[in-house]
């Protein structure tokens, strides 16, 4: 039987031009609203914080001081 990675979160490793897949899945989980998003679409993610945005604006605003 073959297994499929639709609706499973990925877990990736962020890289300062790309990331790599450690665990397929379809997509992952923005770090601050919580959205889904395709592996396809995602372009922000901080390669410090290995975590992935939605939009640039949800990267903004995670690089606020807290």
């Amino acid at each position: 039987m073959l297994m499929s990675n639709s609706d499973r979160a990925a877990k990736l490793h962020y890289m300062a031009n790309g990331f790599r897949v450690l665990s397929p899945g379809d997509h992952v989980v923005c770090a601050v609203t919580g959205h889904r998003i395709l592996l396809e679409d995602l372009r922000y993610w901080s390669v410090e914080r290995q975590e992935a945005y939605a939009t640039a604006a949800g990267a903004a605003e995670a690089m606020k001081p807290r």
